[in-house]
């Protein structure tokens, strides 16, 4: 199976909630701040660096992982 490497060219804001709140009654995770549930998306990572910036957010960017792309022939699964 291969994977696609489309829709990859846009940049996120994920705002990290620090108050993570345990429900009783079904164990799960929730919190009351609703920034934790926003995702901004951005054509380039400086336009998302200039917003942050600009609205005073705290901001760690995190490069893309560069694919190992391996070039193998279907023949090569019945030679060994």
């Amino acid at each position: 199976m291969q994977s696609g490497v489309k829709k990859f060219e846009k940049w996120i804001i994920e705002f990290i909630t620090d108050d993570p709140l345990k429900n009783p009654l079904m164990g799960w995770e929730s919190s009351t701040d609703t920034y934790s549930e926003l995702n901004l998306e951005f054509k380039s990572k400086e336009l998302a660096i200039e917003y942050a910036k600009k609205n005073n957010i705290n901001f760690e960017v995190i490069e893309p992982k560069q694919r190992k792309v391996i070039k193998k022939s279907y023949a090569d699964n019945f030679i060994k």
